[in-house]
């Protein structure tokens, strides 16, 4: 789901979230997308570091356009037309069922249908929706319909940053419609995606290509980190470290352990229970569980939370579909995980 501005084709994919801002540039070559660059403007890059709730996204605009510049000049990125995602938190989706209409009575039916969903007045919101499948039999089918809004003055705030960024903006895009593009694809079976970042996890059901649900939990890697340092009395970088370089290896001298696993069982937990009753009401068998985010690629980490959670679960490849150069063989696994949702947004055609 995505909210065309100008309708362009666009080489950047810039996920700005709480933690971090990562720009990935994408070029397609005969039918694939080639890697041309990436990089990364990190929240402890700010005056002071990360310190308490901080965000990237509570930032000043001109500020988040300066960091978005400091990227695209250290890591000499040269396209300028741009997607960007818009976090899920500052959205508002869901999928309803609707009489079978033809598309033209359809659209004129969806604002008045809106108003039972969106929870904000229609003139302030971005509207947008898609005919995601057909149910129903005999006389009286009816349609599933993926309905998306968006704050205009969300809209106007990314336009303005970018704007300030020295970027062409070609379109915003739901973070979750970015992360399923380039996780899975064309595949329609029911998936489960568990997307770890710096301040929350999302966790996303997608079933024939498109989401059916959507949970934020407020857990992510910089509140396990805050964690670690309190435990240990040791500083944030220190515990960054340490949770990089030991993970949730077992072994005796690994003195992080306790003070993790505790979040990330609750992590395990809130992901099985949003299956389990998704599986429940739906009457759909969930076939895979994707993995995505900086954590994932911490020692042990994928074992540790499949076996809590129970189920097959699996890393995911955002490059799966990407040619990249061969010196990245090493670090394509940590950098597909990281720019996950960038990657969606580059491979966009808008």
């Amino acid at each position: 789901m995505a909210f065309n501005l100008f309708g362009s084709k666009s080489k950047l994919g810039i996920d700005i979230g709480t933690a971090s801002i990562k720009i990935i540039e994408l070029e397609k070559r005969e039918g694939r997308f080639g890697l041309d660059n990436y990089g990364l403007f990190a929240l402890s890059n700010v005056k002071g570091g990360p310190q308490g709730d901080q965000s990237i996204l509570k930032l000043p605009d001109d500020e988040i356009a300066w960091g978005i510049k400091e990227v695209l000049k250290k890591s000499k990125i040269s396209a300028r037309d741009a997607v960007a995602s818009i976090p899920s938190f500052s959205t508002f989706s869901t999928v309803i069922e609707m009489p079978y209409l033809s598309e033209q009575d359809l659209a004129k039916a969806m604002p008045f249908e809106a108003r039972k969903y969106v929870p904000i007045p229609l003139d302030e919101v971005v509207l947008d929706w898609s005919i995601i499948g057909v149910t129903g039999q005999g006389a009286r089918p009816t349609v599933e319909v993926f309905l998306a809004a968006v704050p205009r003055s969300e809209t106007v705030r990314y336009q303005n940053i970018m704007k300030n960024a020295g970027l062409n903006l070609k379109a915003l895009e739901l973070e979750n419609s970015a992360l399923t593009r380039a996780l899975i694809g064309n595949d329609l079976s029911p998936t489960v995606i568990v997307n770890i970042g710096g301040r929350s996890t999302s966790i996303l059901i997608v079933n024939k290509g498109y989401e059916r649900l959507s949970h934020n939990y407020e857990v992510g890697g910089f509140e396990i980190t805050k964690t670690i340092a309190q435990s240990l009395n040791v500083n944030i970088e220190k515990a960054e470290e340490l949770k990089k370089k030991m993970g949730l290896q077992q072994v005796d001298e690994n003195i992080i352990n306790d003070a993790m696993s505790s979040l990330i069982d609750m992590m395990a937990f809130e992901t099985k229970k949003t299956i389990e009753n998704y599986e429940t009401e739906k009457g759909v068998q969930i076939s895979r569980i994707l993995l995505v985010g900086g954590m994932v690629n911490m020692p042990n980490f994928l074992r540790y939370f499949k076996e809590k959670i129970g189920r097959e679960v699996f890393i995911g490849n955002a490059f799966a579909r990407v040619v990249y150069p061969k010196g990245l063989e090493n670090a394509i696994g940590e950098l597909a995980s990281t720019f996950a949702v960038a990657a969606g947004l580059a491979m966009r055609e808008v």
